[in-house]
């Protein structure tokens, strides 16, 4: 029996659910899922990376991972937010919250996007489509945002259904609905085609989705490699086998990355670079904080225009998770690797900033800081048993020396103005 797969995707996420907060915090302000809006850079200073944006901002054709500065040039009145992450963790987990009433075969794939394997409570497509829309529901009327649920009968078709039109929709991609719904689409649009993939694709004459998959594998391993030209030749014929894995394998690393909006040369890399890696220093760290855990190597990579990967990493003298120490260290690597990089007249078109060597920081030494927290916690626990015996002092007085032992809850049962009067 062919599964039941569905892909659930939080539209606009970050921006989604910074409008949410803003809302609570004032009911009279305006939506930012209304207007051109957009999370991202220092909003004071108008500099870093866009991270997200309303759907009203995509019709500026302001673009995830773009300078905030060009960004303001496409839509001079673009609304700006600063990332709040805590807020996106806590609506993240709500959402996966949601999906696991329906389930317990929920592949949480990132913070807002999740598959579902319901081939258990569905038994036909009319019934996959109900259920979606009733999932939609339960989202938006619970917590106040829509999301987008992709059905097929596999990982990667679902993912590309829940691409199609936004907001709040449900859309089918099954396999006998490739060639109308999948085939025209841009090449670019195939989920696993980078743009630079895409550019390359494009030279070669193949500009959609149906072109890729008649197109000849074995040149398209000639041209992209042997895993490249695999993945993508199965992927455009709607081919994945993957399960939906609601087991949460512990990472053996932390890692980021993205595609830039531009070319990054020597000329531009201050201005495009570092802002990119800063933001990329902060979600590894975030992430880290989150599952409790420390790195003791960094490192970083990055994706050429001739579409070669290259890679330095560093061991730190003790493990961290804090995204200052993290950015400092990636930064002094990649400008040491991109020098190189620069001089042979390549450009960058991905840059990735990750952590390895994970543990609980049972290996770390203890650093002053590390120190006075400890030293301090110490001490409170110190005056918290102060008050605790001068406590047990005072009843003894009063009630007499057998009034309260270990473990004793006796005296917990006296006339409350009694129990009262020594609190």
């Amino acid at each position: 029996m062919p599964r039941t797969i569905f892909h659930v995707d939080v539209n606009s996420a970050f921006l989604s659910w910074s409008a949410l907060k803003q809302l609570q915090e004032d009911p009279d302000s305006i939506d930012l899922r209304t207007i051109p809006s957009a999370v991202g850079g220092d909003v004071k200073t108008r500099h870093g990376i866009i991270t997200a944006r309303s759907i009203p901002a995509k019709a500026y054709h302001v673009q995830t991972g773009e300078p905030v500065m060009r960004a303001l040039e496409k839509c001079p009145q673009l609304v700006l937010v600063k990332s709040d992450f805590r807020t996106y963790r806590s609506y993240s987990s709500r959402f996966m919250a949601i999906l696991r009433e329906y389930t317990a075969k929920v592949q949480q794939a990132s913070i807002d996007e999740a598959y579902m394997d319901v081939s258990d409570l569905v038994q036909t497509r009319e019934e996959a489509v109900l259920l979606a829309g009733n999932i939609r529901k339960s989202v938006r009327s619970r917590l106040g945002f829509t999301v987008n649920v992709g059905v097929s009968e596999n990982k990667f078709l679902a993912k590309m259904a829940s691409d199609f039109e936004k907001p709040d929709r449900t859309h089918t991609l099954y396999p006998d609905e490739i060639s109308e719904k999948m085939w025209p689409l841009d090449v670019r649009d195939l989920h696993g085609c980078g743009a630079a993939t895409a550019q390359h694709l494009y030279g070669m004459g193949i500009k959609t989705i149906g072109a890729l998959a008649v197109c000849d594998e074995a040149l398209l391993k000639s041209f992209l490699g042997e895993k490249r030209g695999e993945y993508l030749h199965k992927r455009a014929h709607g081919i994945d086998a993957s399960p939906v894995d609601p087991v949460r394998q512990e990472a053996k690393s932390y890692s980021n990355e993205t595609t830039t909006a531009e070319d990054i040369r020597r000329e531009n890399y201050a201005s495009l670079a570092e802002p990119i890696l800063q933001q990329l220093s902060e979600k590894v760290s975030s992430r880290l904080k989150k599952d409790g855990v420390f790195g003791s190597t960094c490192f970083v990579q990055v994706k050429t225009g001739a579409f070669q990967r290259h890679s330095s990493q560093t061991q730190l003298k003790q493990s961290v998770n804090d995204a200052e120490t993290i950015y400092r260290t990636a930064s002094g690597l990649m400008k040491e690797m991109t020098d190189r990089l620069f001089a042979k007249g390549q450009v960058l078109r991905l840059i990735g900033v990750g952590m390895s060597g994970l543990d609980h920081g049972e290996y770390r030494q203890m650093g002053m800081d590390d120190w006075l927290k400890a030293n301090e916690q110490n001490e409170q626990k110190k005056e918290k048993q102060k008050r605790l015996d001068e406590m047990v002092l005072k009843i003894r007085e009063r009630f007499g020396e057998d009034a309260l032992k270990t473990g004793d809850c006796s005296i917990l049962s006296q006339d409350k103005t009694d129990r009262n009067s020594f609190m």
